[in-house]
């Protein structure tokens, strides 16, 4: 019988250097080591500012990349973060693995806005490991050729993984441990939400509070998923959910 699956997103802004990535595998290790009946799928962002910085590279030989050229030098970012957290798990004596962009099975069509989750490659992995790390932001095309799922994309590919597989459980590690009445970094008196419908969620995405990616968000609506919004330490997190009985504070 198959081990229950939990996907874990860890963003770019906590693979922040050695010191981020070697706190993120302490973290999978000791969630292993307290539910070794459980395998987790990470789904890893490049390290912030990555992403940028390979856009101005780009842009150093053609004022207007490529999409796809520049859609594969993209991904080496997300590439990088796979295989330095699967070597940090490997030192802490996790039985992990990082997977590439096509064993993944995240699938987008070039005439289509929509990605599909094709898992039976990821499966097969899961049955042998403790944890799979999944470079996130990144689909396979049908053409076999390598396409980003836009700014945030990491959100997206977690919440199709958990979907795809049947995840019991779907985190989004972020750098603040979850939504806030207010922008905690500018307000000291701000609350954190422990509640949050979908809803509600894509709404404050459309205002500008795009905490987690808005595509993300109507995907976890659609397959009626839950989301925990948190951080590394940083207590329950939020919850994003479909049923809008729950009570939620007022966010600004």
């Amino acid at each position: 019988m198959s081990r229950p699956i939990i996907v874990v997103k860890i963003g770019g802004s906590v693979l922040t250097g050695r010191s981020g990535y070697r706190r993120a595998a302490d973290f999978l290790a000791s969630r292993i080591a307290a539910d070794p009946h459980h395998v987790i799928v990470a789904v890893v962002s490049a390290e912030l500012g990555d992403t940028d910085a390979l856009l101005e590279t780009a842009r150093d030989f053609v004022e207007t990349p490529d999409p796809a050229a520049l859609d594969l030098l993209w991904s080496t970012g997300e590439l990088r973060s796979t295989a330095l957290l699967a070597l940090a798990l490997h030192a802490r004596g996790v039985n992990a693995l990082g997977v590439n962009v096509h064993q993944a099975g995240i699938v987008k069509d070039e005439d289509s806005l929509e990605a599909q989750i094709r898992p039976l490659r990821l499966r097969a992995v899961l049955a042998d490991h403790d944890v799979v790390i999944v470079p996130g932001f990144l689909a396979r095309e049908r053409g076999d050729g390598i396409v980003s799922l836009g700014r945030g994309g990491s959100d997206l590919t977690a919440v199709l993984l958990a979907a795809g597989l049947g995840a019991v459980r779907c985190e989004l590690l972020k750098d603040v441990p979850g939504y806030f009445t207010a922008d905690p970094k500018l307000d000291p008196g701000a609350v954190q939400v422990p509640v949050l419908s979908y809803d509600r969620a894509v709404q404050m995405a459309d205002a500008g509070c795009e905490l987690v990616q808005r595509k993300a968000l109507i995907a976890g609506r659609d397959h009626e998923l839950d989301l925990i919004i948190s951080a590394i330490g940083g207590g329950p997190g939020t919850l994003i959910t479909t049923d809008n009985l729950h009570p939620e504070s007022a966010v600004a």
